[in-house]
């Protein structure tokens, strides 16, 4: 990558993650890390342009089917594509139609933009992370396999230790806290070559009294019922949180935020 770039526009495609879910502003919209990663670059590029086309809950065919185009069209010098992670945590999945679908998105934003940006996503210590690490780490190596093969970097999320700790993931253990997208905004700025402003994003945290365990019992029932059942409920009906929603920011226009 060339030292401190100058890259006139970004276009964020994807779903939760890249929406900015949990990092939650004080208007009740959601911040996150592309947003934060927009406003360090329009801070080096007078006119900079940035859209924000995520989604929450997408499915890798849904970001294909309803993102992909709209953002080739847009001819952006960045584009960054996260997809298939909530594919992963479904209790069945076919990785042959991700990794057909993910080379798909792939072959159709890499020639439309200066720079297409893949991550391996970062990973909840626990035993979620535990039961379907096996297909998250298929789906990385799809995602080194592409990126050799189309020039795009790949942001290496999932090896970071500061991110797979507890106290970076908000309490839905699904969404990283404002911090985490925060350390993920310094990550992506850093693979596009910017000189680094936190060189120690992927430190691990110090470390702290654990909780109790009647502490962590409470939390364990709260996640449940505040979480975990009206996910399994969505999953049973077809239903995703991002129903109906319209993408985050549709448009690249100067980034004024």
């Amino acid at each position: 990558m060339q030292t401190n770039p100058t890259y006139s526009s970004l276009v964020a495609v994807g779903d939760s993650f890249t929406e900015g879910m949990s990092d939650l502003l004080p208007d009740g919209t959601y911040r996150g890390w592309a947003d934060l990663l927009a406003g360090r670059m329009a801070a080096v590029t007078p006119g900079f342009r940035y859209a924000n086309l995520a989604v929450r809950g997408k499915l890798i065919q849904q970001i294909v089917d309803e993102q992909v185009d709209v953002a080739a069209a847009m001819q952006a010098d960045v584009i960054t594509l996260v997809g298939g992670l909530n594919d992963t945590l479904r209790p069945k999945v076919d990785m042959v139609r991700v990794r057909d679908l993910l080379t798909e998105a792939v072959e159709r934003l890499a020639p439309s933009c200066k720079q297409l940006v893949l991550m391996r996503s970062p990973g909840r210590e626990g035993p979620v992370q535990a039961r379907f690490r096996p297909r998250m780490e298929e789906l990385f190596t799809v995602v080194d396999e592409l990126a050799a093969r189309h020039g795009a970097v790949v942001v290496d999320l999932y090896g970071a230790p500061s991110l797979s700790d507890q106290r970076m993931w908000d309490v839905d253990r699904l969404h990283l806290t404002a911090e985490g997208h925060r350390r993920v905004a310094e990550a992506v700025w850093q693979t596009l070559g910017y000189d680094p402003e936190d060189t120690e994003w992927r430190t691990p945290l110090p470390a702290t009294v654990p909780p109790k365990w009647l502490a962590r019992r409470i939390a364990d029932v709260r996640f449940t019922r505040q979480h975990l059942l009206p996910w399994i409920g969505r999953r049973l009906t077809g239903r995703s949180s991002g129903d109906g929603m319209p993408p985050k920011r549709p448009d690249l226009l100067p980034y004024d935020r």
